[in-house]
């Protein structure tokens, strides 16, 4: 056993949801051991109002959240990152940044909930679905015994999470 904590870098391309949402829940539901954070290839700028709204009325804090530039997880002085997740497609055929150290480095691609278009409470419905796969999975990882896995396994079991589908 380990009082280790792992930081985790969550990456989409706008940094204003799903990255958001998945840094979130790691926060809560992985707080023991790991340090969550999200960037952007392309960061809007700002959280997307509907996670905003929707990860607020789930009882987080968004007060400190903000969309950012993956930069700033490449700088000299940036946290030494152990895990770097891509919960979009486009942003995973983009180039990144070199993490130092080497970080497990996996795809757990989701649709994206800022590009749906339909009624409010469609795109309330398909914020939460999105939020709620993201959860699903960071609770997976969240119970993953890294200090007793090799990095291989590591790897396989991390992308093993990002091929996980929600019940209908």
């Amino acid at each position: 056993m380990t009082d280790r904590i792992y930081n985790v870098l969550f990456l989409c391309t706008g940094n204003s949801a799903r990255s958001i949402m998945a840094e979130c829940a790691l926060g809560r539901f992985g707080r023991d051991r790991f340090r969550a954070f999200s960037a952007g290839s392309h960061p809007t700028g700002h959280v997307h109002p509907r996670a905003a709204a929707l990860l607020t009325s789930l009882n987080y804090d968004t007060a400190a959240l903000r969309s950012k530039s993956w930069d700033e997880f490449s700088a000299p002085d940036a946290p030494m990152l152990d895990f770097v997740i891509t919960v979009c497609d486009r942003a995973r055929g983009e180039m990144c940044p070199k993490w130092p150290g080497q970080p497990v480095t996996a795809l757990w691609g989701v649709d994206d909930p800022a590009a749906f278009i339909g009624t409010e409470e469609q795109q309330w419905r398909f914020f939460l679905k999105i939020y709620t796969e993201l959860e699903n999975r960071v609770k997976l990882f969240a119970v993953l015994r890294v200090e007793l896995l090799d990095q291989l396994v590591l790897q396989q079991r991390v992308d093993d999470i990002g091929r996980t589908r929600p019940r209908d």
